[in-house]
């Protein structure tokens, strides 16, 4: 047990490094000799884990990933809500997601397949409004699957533009602006008025999901 749990730290060790190069570097600049000064470790306990700088880069592209189950809300499109507002939340507080998102933009990131972060958050996102229609919440032309690819474009113009201008700082005002901007569009001005899309919105759920561990 005591090997495994070192070997995990380890592997986290290299992960939040790498993570650290790749957001301060890009990838194509990004060396494993930068990786290996930053993590500390040996370069074989590095290549135990990951066989080369693509195995980082999407080991980190990974951890963007919603780890965190949004709770089901009475209203679907709340969970869609609050799925961009959670995802805001750790832009602004977690450099392994920063990182993977910075990863996922990075035009000169040639030979890495960057296609499953987006994949993933399009399929999360349809699902959502796969059920929000179900409940009878969305206007009767919506189409989940190209709506749930205009929003995740969306959200990801949104999120790199806060980052170049603020650095994040102005990045759930700028979510709380899209979702003014983009819902009226897909779902009854009746569900419309129920939603909590206050900028604040990410803090107070990522606060209900981390507190539910603890409370067990």
């Amino acid at each position: 047990m005591a090997t495994q749990d070192r070997a995990t730290r380890t592997r986290g060790a290299i992960l939040k490094a790498a993570a650290q190069v790749f957001e301060e570097r890009g990838y194509q600049a990004a060396t494993i000799a930068e990786i290996l000064a930053a993590a500390g470790v040996t370069k074989g306990a590095l290549y135990f884990h990951f066989q080369s700088k693509e195995e980082l880069a999407h080991g980190v592209l990974a951890e963007q990933d919603m780890k965190l189950v949004i709770p089901e809300r009475p209203c679907r499109t709340q969970e869609f809500v609050d799925m961009c507002f959670t995802h805001a939340h750790r832009l602004q507080t977690e450099p392994m997601v920063r990182a993977g998102v910075r990863l996922s933009l990075d035009m000169e990131a040639t030979g890495l397949d960057r296609t499953a972060p987006f994949r993933g958050w399009q399929t999360a996102v349809r699902d959502v409004f796969e059920r929000a229609q179900a409940q009878g919440e969305l206007l009767p032309h919506v189409v989940p699957e190209e709506t749930s690819s205009v929003a995740v474009g969306a959200f990801a113009g949104i999120q790199q533009m806060s980052q170049v201008l603020t650095d994040y700082q102005d990045l759930p005002e700028r979510i709380a602006s899209l979702l003014r901007h983009l819902l009226p569009s897909v779902m009854l001005s009746s569900v419309l008025t129920s939603l909590d899309i206050a900028p604040d919105r990410g803090a107070r759920v990522f606060a209900e999901l981390t507190a539910v561990p603890a409370a067990g």
